[in-house]
């Protein structure tokens, strides 16, 4: 049989997720608004702003399927 984790294990693994999800959200929302953006020769903003949109929705994916998964 499987042992439990402390609750102190539990606490600490949300919170590190939450930040991920905040950090991701960031991110990529500087991204699309190009307050972060890559240089002309990878492709500038518009490569920046894709990349933006990729994070942002598989972020929102993840976010989405991790709440399916604790509910079931």
């Amino acid at each position: 049989m499987a042992k439990k984790s402390p609750i102190i294990h539990v606490i600490l693994n949300f919170v590190a997720w939450l930040t991920g999800i905040i950090v991701a959200l960031s991110v990529a929302f500087a991204m699309i608004d190009g307050t972060l953006s890559l240089p002309r020769w990878i492709g500038g903003s518009v490569v920046a702003g894709f990349a933006g949109w990729i994070v942002l929705i598989t972020t929102v994916l993840g976010l989405v399927l991790a709440i399916i998964d604790y509910l079931s």
